[in-house]
């Protein structure tokens, strides 16, 4: 049973996450369509000056929140990615008593708060800027 539990919270954890791969997948004919530089950032999940976002999006995935801004350049827009940290908690429990056999499991993220991880600044509807605070 317990190897059941990490199996499933593995699947759990793994099918939370879109990929690059998978989502050069769903867009092939655009991805195809891209230079062999934009290719390879894209496949690493990189973000490079001049992407559109049509390749930020394939890159990285849909931001969790879109700004629009406006600077001495004119309008444009920031893309704001979100992490939660990296924790991944798992429980059993096993128990029985008079006559009975109880079980439970238990998933948990770690429950922290969002916190901004990346930051996709877009000028004219390229990439202008780029804000990584993972590294």
């Amino acid at each position: 049973m317990l190897a059941t539990v990490v199996v499933a919270g593995a699947l759990l954890a793994a099918g939370c996450q879109s990929t690059p791969q998978r989502r050069i997948a769903q867009n092939e004919a655009a991805f195809a369509a891209m230079s062999p530089e934009a290719q390879a950032a894209i496949r690493e999940g990189r973000v490079e000056i001049g992407f559109t976002p049509e390749q930020v999006e394939m890159a990285r995935g849909r931001p969790a929140r879109v700004v629009r801004r406006t600077t001495a350049q004119g309008e444009g827009q920031s893309w704001i990615y979100e992490g939660r940290g990296s924790r991944l908690g798992l429980g059993l429990g096993v128990g029985g008593g008079s006559g009975g056999v109880g079980g439970g499991v238990g998933v948990s993220t770690g429950g922290r708060a969002p916190t901004v991880s990346f930051v996709v600044h877009f000028t004219g509807g390229v990439v202008s800027s780029v804000e990584d605070y993972g590294r």
